[in-house]
């Protein structure tokens, strides 16, 4: 595993680097043609002409292969549960000339979100060049999910927790260990290329005195709250305002965003791609009044929701950070403001806001924390970071909203037909989800055929693996101890059903 995971690693390195270098030069050409531009009729007009071109290419793109529509995030969640087939080639290369087109255009969009994307496609090549059955071949997808989230953001812790929590959703020592051997391998190979800068280049004087920590639960509730209307303002924006629009004029929606993003060329500039120049104006200024933020985060945010609700193919993370960080400026420009904390610990606060927000809107606490320490390279926020999410975390729960990614999932899979799967005399129909037993020593289990278990309802025994070597599971087949089961199961009786289970795998203590 750590072989194969080292393999898809070093292929996801070399696309998303190839894939970065690419959006990089694209926002180059970007912002030295619009001062070109700027006050020209003739060239602003063959500009819009450009986007309106770029526009119907993406849509022709998106209708040759739609599995590369939006993000690109939930549909790795969808080919990992099996609900989902792609055809990693075509991915590979529409969603890489997608991506480039929505950055030379100067949509609001991230690349992580393509990066996921573009890295499961990668896992599953090496699955389909190395022979790998299915339940390998998902594996390999997250693995490369990670890689392609690590090169992303020179994150590679990020990208193993991202992967785990968010996709595989299962947590066990093998498939760790295969993650984050592909995590590193890629952050390795895009590093040699393009260096090893963090992300966010602030500059931190030290943790924020326990003094002060009220403030910062009390950021928690902010991030909690703010990163619940998110989520509400982009699910709104995505289904009731380009979801009418789509059921009329099709993927001719795009052009909306694209328009959009012309008239931001030649208005507000700093609006454009992934948020880069607000960071460098957060990084480098230190006299922006509160306004000035607040007006940087309610025009980044409504850009963003237009570029996303559009359908367009891009990612939502990076956004997210930038919008992050403007919100901990505004909580770090109010701390300053009305108590006696130091103005040196303003940028505190902004790395502070990209874990709160973070945590709010994609439900992973975990990985915010993990994700500011990546993007500074510093530990000095690590215990506030962690109170913040964690409170930011709860609050959103508590407003019943429903995490980004898991509705964008939901959404998806509304759309794909249901697949059922029928064996040992059981169905799994609709959502399902994955989980792993052993057979405890002295288990209820052992011992006794797979027809024999008395097997929860509609569960399925997908592989069976007994010391390193996989078994397929029949009715007739003996379980033995220590054997590693994966089991498939609906995802609404999932509790009930892991309590059934845990119960008939626990191992019992037999007297001699």
């Amino acid at each position: 595993m750590v072989g194969e995971g080292v393999a898809v690693g070093l292929v996801v390195g070399i696309i998303i680097t190839l894939y970065r270098i690419s959006l990089s030069k694209a926002e180059s050409v970007l912002r030295a043609a619009i001062p070109l531009a700027k006050g020209n009729a003739p060239l602003m007009l063959a500009w819009f002409v450009g986007l309106t071109l770029m526009a119907a290419a993406i849509a022709h793109l998106m209708q040759f292969e739609p599995d590369t529509r939006g993000s690109g995030i939930p549909q790795v969640d969808a080919e990992v549960m099996g609900r989902l087939n792609m055809s990693w080639p075509r991915v590979l290369v529409v969603k890489f000339v997608e991506g480039v087109l929505c950055t030379l255009a100067g949509l609001s969009l991230g690349r992580e979100g393509p990066s996921v994307l573009l890295g499961g496609m990668a896992g599953k090549a090496v699955s389909r060049l190395l022979h790998k059955e299915k339940g390998e071949e998902h594996v390999l997808v997250t693995c490369g999910a990670a890689a392609g989230m690590s090169s992303a953001f020179h994150a590679p812790l990020t990208g193993v927790l991202f992967a785990l929590e968010e996709i595989h959703r299962e947590f066990n020592a093998p498939l760790v260990i295969a993650v984050m051997a592909s995590a590193a391998m890629s952050d390795f190979v895009t590093s040699q290329v393009l260096g090893i800068e963090p992300v966010l280049h602030f500059a931190l004087v030290g943790d924020l005195p326990h003094i002060d920590y009220a403030f910062v639960l009390l950021m928690g509730l902010v991030c909690g709250v703010l990163g619940a209307l998110h989520n509400l303002g982009m699910f709104a924006m995505q289904k009731n305002v380009f979801g009418q629009l789509r059921a009329r004029i099709g993927d001719g929606v795009l052009l909306i965003a694209f328009l959009c993003a012309g008239l931001m060329s030649f208005t507000f500039p700093q609006f454009l791609c992934g948020g880069d120049a607000i960071l460098e104006f957060l990084e480098h200024s230190r006299r922006f009044s509160y306004l000035t933020v607040l007006a940087l985060l309610l025009g980044k945010y409504l850009f963003t929701s237009i570029c996303f609700g559009s359908g367009a193919p891009g990612g939502t993370l990076l956004p997210l950070v930038i919008m992050g960080s403007l919100v901990g400026a505004l909580c770090g420009l109010t701390a300053v403001g009305m108590t006696d904390v130091p103005l040196a610990y303003l940028n505190n606060f902004i790395v502070l806001g990209v874990a709160g927000l973070f945590a709010a809107s994609v439900r992973a606490p975990v990985t915010a924390v993990v994700l500011c320490f990546e993007l500074t390279g510093s530990l000095d926020t690590l215990l506030s970071a962690t109170a913040v999410s964690l409170v930011a975390y709860v609050t959103a729960n508590l407003m019943n909203v429903e995490p980004f990614y898991e509705l964008l999932l939901s959404n998806l899979l509304e759309t794909l037909p249901e697949i059922t799967g029928e064996a040992q005399g059981v169905e799994v129909v609709g959502n399902k989800v994955l989980r792993t037993h052993t057979v405890g020593v002295g288990s209820m289990v052992e011992g006794k055929t797979i027809a024999e278990v008395p097997w929860p309802q509609n569960t399925l025994v997908v592989t069976i693996d007994r010391a390193g070597k996989r078994v397929i599971p029949r009715g007739t087949t003996t379980l033995q101890a220590l054997d590693e089961l994966v089991i498939i199961m609906d995802e609404d009786l999932e509790a009930d059903s892991e309590l059934i289970l845990t119960g008939l795998f626990r191992g019992l203590t037999r007297k001699a």
